[in-house]
């Protein structure tokens, strides 16, 4: 199961998971918001994790993240099947901030 860590304040985040509703035995959302104990496991995960380095060159956060079954980790939702944000489907951040989802 790929491991997806994000939260829902994110625009980039709540578009991969819109991609992911339904296919619960593929992917596990990992709301890092949610609680201290899913941030320290992300925290971690990203400072230990040369998959980071340019998103904290660029003071990103680097989510969404994905953990692959072998504990490969990527930022590139094509990696995992699933479709960038930006792409022609994607939202815009006004959409974003007007309560669309999944579009």
């Amino acid at each position: 199961m790929i491991k997806i860590y994000g939260m829902p304040t994110c625009p980039y985040c709540d578009f991969i998971h819109e991609q992911i509703k339904g296919r619960e035995s593929e992917f596990e959302y990992i709301n890092i918001g949610e609680n201290i104990r899913n941030m320290g496991k992300f925290t971690r995960l990203r400072d230990k994790s040369p998959a980071f380095d340019h998103s904290k060159e660029v003071g990103d956060v680097g989510i969404p993240a994905f953990v692959l079954e072998d504990g490969t980790i990527t930022l590139k939702p094509e990696d995992v099947g699933l479709v960038e944000y930006g792409g022609a489907s994607a939202c815009s951040i006004q959409d974003h901030k007007a309560g669309k989802k999944g579009c």
